[in-house]
């Protein structure tokens, strides 16, 4: 089996890392890194690989607007069954990585060759764990479904496993901010996502009715802000592993700091919803965010929205509907959509992200991109139109 060196915290201990991320943004992720410089070696559907040290990891976890996780490998071997599996994780040196009297949390992906359930995976690795940590020290560190400590992901696929520390912990996705989400908020990695495919400047404007939660606006004053969503936390998972550098994380956040523009600066970005409860709710989130001083809220309909002058964004996340293509009132609200943006928009990069595909017809214009998005489970477009100034007037010639 193979095991990286037991001193994770050195300078000169460079090692594989797993970062990872929803279905559709990997190249979205990799766009982040190639602008951090950092080269990635190889590339799934839901993550990218690459080499660094621990110093690399807590950067990347500060740094990253669309990762979910950072994962710094440890080990990985052969088993063919359950026992053997544990009888090889007993032999890595969890001691020098988790503290005795610390918490750790294991979670498990794949499927091995014998098709062994994944929670049933976790569980022999917690018993490895803890057989060894018994053998050492004499005691165990407690155990739990918490991610806020010490958390080990296994991940074993047929023959091959591969144990990491997962060094975010909670999900990057979980920037603290969103303490009232109001229905069904947009994650916040995805809502980065968006913005980055869209190809957005911040020193431009960003407009988003239907803003709901504020999530596309809130991520939009971090990027114009400067200010890494990492910063936002105080705990990850790296703080909690044996030997863990104070200090690195200290001076990455200082660093960060720094090159944050805490007043804004010639920035324009609204939210605007019908909903007074929704405004309500992505004001707070704002607030928690930092943010509220970078982003004009008011309660109207999105066609009563008054954009600043051309150029920006404008983004819409409308309601999806239960059922497709059986909602006319989904597909009339689409139209209004697609005619704002015509009537109004003119000189505006438009956006539309939606779930429901055959809404895309309504909207009544050719978007530039179709970008495959999932939102959870659901698989969703983000379209992006230009909106030049003739769109309406060629649209009619068409017709004619």
């Amino acid at each position: 089996m193979n095991t990286s060196s037991s001193s994770i915290w050195r300078h000169d201990q460079k090692n594989v890392m797993i970062i990872t991320t929803a279905k559709g943004m990997t190249s979205i992720l990799s766009g982040e890194l190639d602008a951090l410089g950092v080269t990635v070696a190889g590339a799934t559907e839901t993550g990218v690989s690459i080499r660094g040290n621990m110093h690399d990891a807590l950067r990347l976890n500060l740094y990253l607007r669309t990762a979910h996780r950072v994962l710094w490998r440890l080990g990985e071997g052969i088993a063919r069954h359950p026992d053997e599996l544990l009888k090889s994780l007993c032999r890595l040196p969890w001691e020098n990585w988790i503290p005795v009297d610390g918490y750790v949390c294991v979670t498990a992906s794949g499927r091995s060759s014998g098709g062994d359930d994944p929670r049933f995976v976790a569980l022999k690795t917690k018993d490895a764990i803890m057989d060894r940590m018994n053998g050492i020290h004499g005691k165990r560190p407690d155990s739990g479904p918490e991610r806020n400590r010490t958390v080990i992901h296994i991940h074993w696929e047929s023959r091959h496993f591969t144990i990491y520390l997962d060094t975010s912990g909670e999900s990057l996705s979980h920037r603290g901010y969103r303490h009232q989400p109001h229905k069904a908020p947009m994650r916040e990695t995805l809502a980065a996502a968006c913005l980055l495919a869209t190809g957005w400047k911040p020193g431009t404007a960003m407009v988003n009715p239907m803003c709901g939660s504020g999530t596309l606006a809130i991520e939009a004053a971090l990027m114009a802000s400067r200010t890494p969503p990492g910063f936002l936390r105080n705990n990850f998972g790296f703080m909690h592993a044996l030997g863990y550098e104070e200090k690195w994380w200290k001076d990455l956040r200082t660093e960060a700091g720094g090159d944050r523009l805490i007043r804004p600066h010639s920035v324009t970005i609204m939210a605007t919803d019908h909903d007074e409860r929704a405004i309500a709710a992505a004001r707070s989130n704002a607030e928690r965010a930092g943010m509220s001083n970078w982003i004009s809220f008011s309660v109207c309909d999105y066609s009563a929205t008054k954009l600043p002058p051309a150029p920006g964004l404008l983004i819409f996340n409308p309601e999806y509907g239960e059922r497709l293509g059986q909602n006319d009132d989904l597909a009339v609200m689409y139209k209004g959509i697609g005619d704002y943006m015509k009537l109004k928009a003119q000189g505006y990069t438009g956006a539309v992200f939606t779930g429901n595909v055959e809404m895309i017809k309504p909207i009544g214009l050719k978007p530039r991109l179709r970008v495959p998005l999932f939102n959870g489970p659901i698989e969703c477009r983000l379209l992006v139109f230009d909106l030049y100034a003739g769109t309406l007037r060629d649209r009619r010639l068409r017709k004619e």
